[in-house]
């Protein structure tokens, strides 16, 4: 029997991580679900004790304490999940109703990774076009924000997330995944935050991703694109 460890990374996300793991609850069977694993980068906030003070009776939800790095805490997370189909979720990313059901179908059709469409919590005419964008298959069109679903075995053949990325770690595992002919986008929609975009400008922040895409495209380290985010988005 198929079962999901969902693994959320968190740093300072206390206006996100209550709703979410009632969202989680809510929204899948607990048959499905083998626990909750969230990894924390260093929260200043009330984060860790939002989640230590959460009570579920259906899933076990269980606390991590990392060094800071998506990259570094997804993969401590997948260290203790004991499911065999993992299932990364940022913090203000809400799947669709029955979630688990749907990610299980797709392993049960050997599609063993792939995402959700995703749209973000605003009406900018940009953001409802590039969520558009993320029903199709393309490469191009993923990010982390879509999640990711794996499973454990072939997560560990890739060698997990590459650690030296700060950022882009969700689309440099995404790339061996299609290199593989390996990835399959459920259509059904996931919700994410805007707050990035709100926060740096729609425009601006757009711009950086492009070149970031397009450094990476030229050949760019992760070094370089880490020092290129600090400057300009951090």
């Amino acid at each position: 029997m198929s079962k999901i460890s969902i693994i959320i990374p968190m740093l300072n996300e206390a206006d996100h991580i209550g709703n979410l793991l009632t969202h989680l609850l809510e929204n899948s069977s607990k048959e499905n679900i083998a626990e909750i694993i969230i990894v924390d980068g260093g929260s200043t906030d009330k984060s860790l004790d939002i989640v230590s003070k959460f009570k579920s009776e259906s899933v076990k939800i269980n606390l991590h304490n990392s060094s800071k790095g998506r990259a570094k805490q997804m993969n401590l997370g997948a260290k203790y999940a004991t499911g065999n189909i993992l299932y990364f979720l940022h913090a203000d990313s809400f799947p669709p109703k029955n979630f688990d059901t749907l990610i299980i179908n797709e392993v049960k059709k050997d599609n063993n990774a792939g995402c959700f469409k995703m749209k973000f919590n605003s009406n900018h005419l940009w953001l409802k076009l590039a969520g558009q964008l993320t029903r199709l298959s393309w490469k191009a069109c993923r990010g982390g924000d879509q999640s990711q679903f794996i499973t454990t075995t072939l997560f560990n053949e890739i060698g997990g997330y590459n650690e030296d990325f700060t950022i882009y770690e969700d689309n440099d595992l995404i790339a061996k995944l299609y290199e593989r002919k390996q990835f399959v986008v459920i259509q059904k929609w996931l919700t994410t935050s805007a707050r990035c975009y709100c926060k740096n400008g729609i425009w601006k922040l757009q711009y950086y991703y492009w070149r970031i895409h397009l450094k990476k495209w030229m050949g760019a380290d992760a070094g370089e694109l880490n020092r290129y985010y600090k400057k300009h988005v951090c």
